[in-house]
């Protein structure tokens, strides 16, 4: 049995104050400035936190843990030093896997979950494709990184954020962001494919709010389900980068669920 890797000390923006307090995730690739407008916004009834995970943003880059488990490891450790608790974790792409194994793993710390296109729930193709394409991703570096993200803007994706995506692409460690895939899709207790990510998921015991690109993803998504107050939408015609896509969507919605979080007998919609 391997040791799990010591929590790294993660960087951070923080604002405000108030409950429940939120700490927002980024995906694969990006940093806690993604979400400078959402903190900014959220700040006003809530304490928000904003990290960078390991390998990426300011946060250290170990030569190893860049699994889902071993980023919600690096979460728990912040709150639990910050004494924040519990939040609502809001997690995108990569972000969403982060979260998901922090409730998992940390249930304590965790109120309730969102989780935006969420990088889990991968079948056939998408599966299959994997080892060439971390295989091109090593051999390449970064420029195939830069492609891969391009290929996730919307038509309504700003052009600050695509400049922002791509920039920050160019300048991570390819190896950090293959194992980084390594660590979602092809690792031993990876739980990016669906069979998988059935199974994980099923351990999350508290409410889960869920915003997909596709009509398809989110079905998948509620039909997992089992907490009363869950949610699922379907946001379409957005990209993969949907918070950014529908900013001001996001932050309300968000404010509208976590205020009846606390409300019983809410059903599945």
């Amino acid at each position: 049995m391997t040791t799990p890797p010591s929590a790294v000390p993660l960087r951070y923006d923080e604002g405000g104050a108030g409950a429940p307090p939120l700490l927002l995730v980024h995906g694969w690739g990006g940093d806690a400035g993604e979400w400078d407008p959402h903190l900014a916004a959220w700040s006003r009834r809530h304490r928000v936190l904003a990290p960078d995970l390991r390998g990426h943003g300011r946060s250290p880059a170990p030569g190893g843990g860049y699994g889902p488990r071993d980023f919600a490891a690096d979460l728990a450790a912040l709150l639990r030093r910050l004494e924040v608790g519990p939040v609502v974790a809001v997690g995108h792409s990569m972000g969403g896997q982060a979260v998901s194994a922090l409730a998992v793993e940390h249930p304590a710390l965790v109120r309730a979950v969102v989780v935006l296109d969420p990088a889990y729930g991968g079948v056939g193709p998408e599966m299959a494709r994997l080892p060439a394409e971390q295989d091109a991703l090593r051999a390449e570096g970064a420029a195939w990184a830069v492609r891969f993200v391009r290929g996730a803007f919307g038509p309504h994706t700003p052009p600050e954020a695509r400049e922002r995506h791509e920039r920050l692409m160019a300048a991570m460690d390819p190896e950090v962001l293959a194992r980084c895939r390594d660590g979602m899709y092809l690792a031993p207790d990876a739980f990016g494919a669906a069979a998988a990510a059935r199974a994980y998921l099923a351990r999350r015991r508290c409410p889960v709010l869920g915003v997909y690109s596709t009509r398809a993803a989110a079905d998948w998504e509620r039909a997992g389900l089992t907490h009363p107050y869950s949610r699922v939408e379907a946001w379409q015609g957005c990209g993969h980068y949907l918070h950014e896509d529908r900013g001001d969507a996001l932050v309300a919605l968000v404010e509208e669920w976590t205020a009846g979080l606390d409300e019983p007998g809410r059903p599945l919609a």
